[in-house]
Protein backbone atom coordinates (compact mmCIF):
# COMPACT_ATOMS: atom_id res chain seq x y z
CA UNK A 1 0.00 0.00 0.00
CA UNK A 2 1.46 3.24 -0.95
CA UNK A 3 1.05 6.14 1.11
CA UNK A 4 0.85 9.92 0.12
CA UNK A 5 2.84 12.76 2.35
CA UNK A 6 1.84 15.95 1.91
CA UNK A 7 4.51 18.47 3.19
CA UNK A 8 5.42 22.34 3.33
CA UNK A 9 7.15 22.69 0.25
CA UNK A 10 8.60 25.96 1.30
CA UNK A 11 9.88 24.63 4.83
CA UNK A 12 13.62 23.47 4.85
CA UNK A 13 12.74 21.19 7.12
CA UNK A 14 10.14 19.43 5.73
CA UNK A 15 12.19 19.08 2.43
CA UNK A 16 14.94 17.23 4.53
CA UNK A 17 12.14 14.95 6.10
CA UNK A 18 11.02 13.66 2.91
CA UNK A 19 14.69 13.43 1.72
CA UNK A 20 14.84 10.97 4.76
CA UNK A 21 11.76 9.05 4.05
CA UNK A 22 12.76 8.92 0.30
CA UNK A 23 16.46 7.55 1.78
CA UNK A 24 14.63 5.04 3.93
CA UNK A 25 11.98 4.27 1.65
CA UNK A 26 13.11 0.40 0.83
CA UNK A 27 9.32 -0.99 0.29
CA UNK A 28 8.30 2.15 -2.26
CA UNK A 29 5.39 2.72 -0.02
CA UNK A 30 6.00 6.44 0.23
CA UNK A 31 4.21 9.00 -2.39
CA UNK A 32 4.74 13.18 -1.93
CA UNK A 33 3.01 15.82 -3.11
CA UNK A 34 3.70 19.97 -1.48
CA UNK A 35 0.86 21.40 0.05
CA UNK A 36 0.93 24.27 -2.49
CA UNK A 37 0.88 22.19 -5.74
CA UNK A 38 -2.43 21.46 -7.40
CA UNK A 39 -2.08 17.83 -6.66
CA UNK A 40 -1.50 18.70 -2.94
CA UNK A 41 -4.87 21.53 -3.06
CA UNK A 42 -6.97 18.91 -4.44
CA UNK A 43 -5.85 16.26 -2.20
CA UNK A 44 -6.85 18.57 0.97
CA UNK A 45 -10.16 19.64 -0.48
CA UNK A 46 -10.88 15.86 -1.20
CA UNK A 47 -10.35 15.00 2.89
CA UNK A 48 -11.52 18.11 3.88
CA UNK A 49 -8.14 19.25 5.00
CA UNK A 50 -8.59 23.23 6.58
CA UNK A 51 -5.65 25.78 5.81
CA UNK A 52 -4.85 25.90 9.16
CA UNK A 53 -2.71 22.55 8.90
CA UNK A 54 0.26 23.52 7.34
CA UNK A 55 3.00 21.55 8.14
CA UNK A 56 2.55 17.28 7.20
CA UNK A 57 -0.64 15.23 6.12
CA UNK A 58 -0.49 11.81 5.71
CA UNK A 59 -3.03 9.96 3.40
CA UNK A 60 -3.63 6.42 4.15
CA UNK A 61 -6.21 3.46 4.13
CA UNK A 62 -7.90 6.41 2.19
CA UNK A 63 -7.80 8.70 5.64
CA UNK A 64 -6.42 11.68 6.38
CA UNK A 65 -3.94 11.85 9.47
CA UNK A 66 -2.20 15.01 10.72
CA UNK A 67 -0.11 16.12 13.59
CA UNK A 68 1.79 13.70 15.26
CA UNK A 69 0.21 10.85 14.43
CA UNK A 70 0.63 11.70 10.85
CA UNK A 71 4.96 12.02 11.88
CA UNK A 72 4.14 8.48 14.05
CA UNK A 73 2.62 6.64 11.25
CA UNK A 74 5.03 7.43 8.66
CA UNK A 75 7.81 6.37 11.21
CA UNK A 76 6.20 2.78 11.71
CA UNK A 77 5.23 2.34 7.88
CA UNK A 78 9.64 2.91 7.84
CA UNK A 79 9.91 -0.22 9.63
CA UNK A 80 13.10 -1.11 11.50
CA UNK A 81 14.64 1.11 14.22
CA UNK A 82 11.76 3.59 12.78
CA UNK A 83 9.19 1.97 13.99
CA UNK A 84 10.08 2.50 17.99
CA UNK A 85 8.63 5.90 17.69
CA UNK A 86 5.25 4.59 17.58
CA UNK A 87 5.16 3.95 21.47
CA UNK A 88 4.77 7.42 21.24
CA UNK A 89 0.84 6.31 19.96
CA UNK A 90 -0.12 4.95 23.67
CA UNK A 91 -0.21 8.61 24.23
CA UNK A 92 -3.11 10.71 23.66
CA UNK A 93 -3.34 12.79 20.71
CA UNK A 94 -3.97 15.59 23.17
CA UNK A 95 -0.98 15.22 24.72
CA UNK A 96 1.31 14.79 21.47
CA UNK A 97 -0.15 17.38 19.77
CA UNK A 98 1.00 20.42 21.15
CA UNK A 99 4.37 19.52 21.49
CA UNK A 100 3.85 19.17 17.33
CA UNK A 101 2.15 21.77 17.14
CA UNK A 102 4.63 24.09 18.82
CA UNK A 103 7.82 22.60 16.78
CA UNK A 104 5.46 23.46 13.66
CA UNK A 105 4.54 26.71 14.63
CA UNK A 106 8.19 28.08 15.07
CA UNK A 107 9.78 25.81 12.13
CA UNK A 108 10.71 28.18 9.80
CA UNK A 109 12.77 30.25 12.81
CA UNK A 110 14.59 27.50 13.59
CA UNK A 111 15.21 26.00 10.47
CA UNK A 112 14.33 28.75 7.36
CA UNK A 113 12.36 29.08 4.67
CA UNK A 114 12.59 28.87 0.95
CA UNK A 115 10.98 31.09 -1.83
CA UNK A 116 9.82 28.12 -3.64
CA UNK A 117 8.45 24.44 -3.25
CA UNK A 118 11.54 21.71 -4.13
CA UNK A 119 12.38 20.46 -7.11
CA UNK A 120 12.85 16.84 -7.08
CA UNK A 121 15.75 15.28 -8.92
CA UNK A 122 15.38 13.25 -11.71
CA UNK A 123 16.11 10.05 -9.77
CA UNK A 124 13.67 10.68 -7.43
CA UNK A 125 10.47 12.61 -9.66
CA UNK A 126 8.40 8.88 -9.87
CA UNK A 127 7.79 9.57 -6.11
CA UNK A 128 6.10 13.01 -6.59
CA UNK A 129 2.82 13.67 -7.66
CA UNK A 130 1.80 16.17 -10.33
Amino acid sequence: MRRIVLFDGVCNFCDSSVNFLIARDRGDKFRFAALQSPAGQALKERFNIGDDIDSVILIEDNAAYTHSEAAIRMAKALGGVWSVFGIFGIFPAALRDPFYKFFAKHRYKLFGKKDACMMPTPDIRAKFIE
